[in-house]
């Protein structure tokens, strides 16, 4: 078994969207992503059949149309994946069990929230202020939805945060833009 030290930290995260063209126009125009190779490109065979059901645990009858993989910034980059299948339910809400939200670190708040909207995106609130131990001048958040579904969380934290007196231990943030 490896040791915790083996990990080195998120690679990618997985999103299934309705349609791959779509969602990875959308990510670009308004998030900036970068597209930076096809795994199964829109046209190729699907992959599907009982080998893959039993990797991926899905529905008989389901196959992969295509998967892409994008770059975001300088985080984690996200798989996306079009699937046919003859069940498909919208994407989880908070209060379900399972992964709820990607949040994608910004800069400039109104902004992202802008050109994210303007992208077809819908932005929930104005940004609120981070909660007690993330408080600090400018430290905000806002939950937002892309078209098909998945909840995006803007996150913005400048200042330092009171949780840093109480730990060594920091949370993993982008580095700044040189």
């Amino acid at each position: 078994m490896p040791s915790a030290s083996s990990l080195r930290g998120i690679d990618h995260i997985g999103i299934t969207v309705p349609d791959l063209n779509a969602a990875t126009a959308f990510f670009i125009e308004a998030l900036g992503a970068e597209v930076l190779y096809d795994t199964l490109a829109k046209g190729q065979p699907p992959q599907e059949g009982a080998d893959l059901q039993r990797r991926l645990r899905f529905l008989p009858g389901s196959s992969i149309r295509a998967m892409r993989m994008l770059r975001l910034g300088n985080g984690p980059s996200i798989e996306l994946f079009e699937y046919a299948a003859p069940e498909q339910r919208p994407p989880a809400r908070p209060n379900d069990l399972g992964l709820q939200h990607l949040a994608v670190y910004v800069d400039d708040m109104d902004t992202a929230l802008a050109r994210f909207q303007a992208a077809g995106g819908e932005v929930f609130s104005s940004p609120h202020e981070l909660p007690a131990l993330e408080q600090g001048p400018g430290n905000a958040f806002c939950y937002a939805r892309a078209p098909w579904g998945t909840l995006i969380e803007f996150i913005s934290y400048p200042s330092p945060q009171p949780y840093e007196q109480q730990t060594a231990l920091r949370r993993w943030k982008p580095p700044e833009r040189g």
